[in-house]
């Protein structure tokens, strides 16, 4: 007598619970991919923003060692000529020339805290829904290692997904293997529109690019809140500049990547090879 295998009270006949539970299961991998795009700009911003302090407190040290070298050097002088005749004179100058360096030392220490505290101001302030705004240091940094950061993750997938098969030959062919395959690869989805003028520019369109397909816009807040979010996304758009670089580059095409988002959630890339013509 042949026995039926057990099965959980409500748990569907089609469904395998070893694949569900299997944490190389593609549907766990894909949605870790998504948390950390996600995750990609927040940590961008906190080791810019870590980078940054370190190197003002560096230059703090730096300009306070300088001051107390000035400091060092008019002491040592005013020992020399001490037994000379002018030796008040020149002392009494000496103190008012270190008076004068103090006073400056002081100014601009004060101008260094009230420039820091502008920036904490400026770090304190939030959009809308809760955002940090970021400077303009900050911000130019951050988008400097999402491009980075994205270049190498390009340039590895390229080499690594054309390892066995035919490269491409040509610049169009690079850019429908990003299209079609690359990503596909990253993003679940292929691009859904391509565009070229057959003179080394393309434009490629997303109309829902995965990382800003969940941003939320307060629209209690009016025409700022969308003026915010747009902004926010277009931060998002740098490392998919940079795996687009990266990936031409290693199957060999040298371009220039820049993104926009005219509306949430479409994604617009446009790319020019080295040697383009408008």
């Amino acid at each position: 007598m042949s026995r039926q295998p057990h099965q959980q009270q409500g748990t569907p006949a089609n469904i395998d619970l070893a694949d569900t539970n299997d944490p190389l299961n593609p549907k766990v991998a894909a949605s870790a991919l998504d948390f950390l795009l996600i995750e990609l700009v927040p940590l961008a911003q906190r080791i810019t923003e870590q980078l940054l302090a370190r190197e003002q407190v560096l230059l703090d040290e730096y300009r306070r060692s300088r001051i107390f070298g000035r400091r060092g050097s008019k002491t040592a002088r005013k020992d020399k000529v001490q037994g000379e005749e002018g030796g008040a004179a020149e002392d009494g100058g000496g103190k008012a020339e270190e008076g004068k360096e103090e006073g400056e030392g002081r100014e601009g220490e004060g101008e260094k805290r009230k420039e820091g505290g502008g920036k904490a101001e400026t770090g304190s302030v939030m959009t809308s829904i809760g955002f940090p705004v970021m400077g303009e240091g900050v911000r130019e940094g951050v988008l400097a290692r999402l491009d980075g950061m994205g270049y190498r993750v390009g340039q590895g997938l390229a080499e690594r997904f054309t390892l066995n098969t035919p490269r491409p030959t040509n610049p169009l062919e690079a850019i429908k293997f990003i299209c079609k395959d690359l990503w596909l690869l990253v993003f679940r989805k292929q691009i859904d529109n391509l565009k070229t003028n057959h003179r080394g520019i393309f434009v490629l369109t997303d109309t829902r690019f995965q990382p800003i397909s969940r941003m939320s816009i307060d629209r209690r807040a009016g025409p700022k809140a969308a003026e915010e979010a747009m902004a926010r996304a277009v931060t998002y758009l740098y490392f998919p500049c940079g795996v687009i670089r990266g990936a031409l580059m290693g199957l060999g095409v040298e371009a220039t990547v820049e993104a926009s988002a005219s509306e949430l959630p479409i994604a617009t890339f446009q790319i020019k090879t080295k040697g383009a013509k408008p």
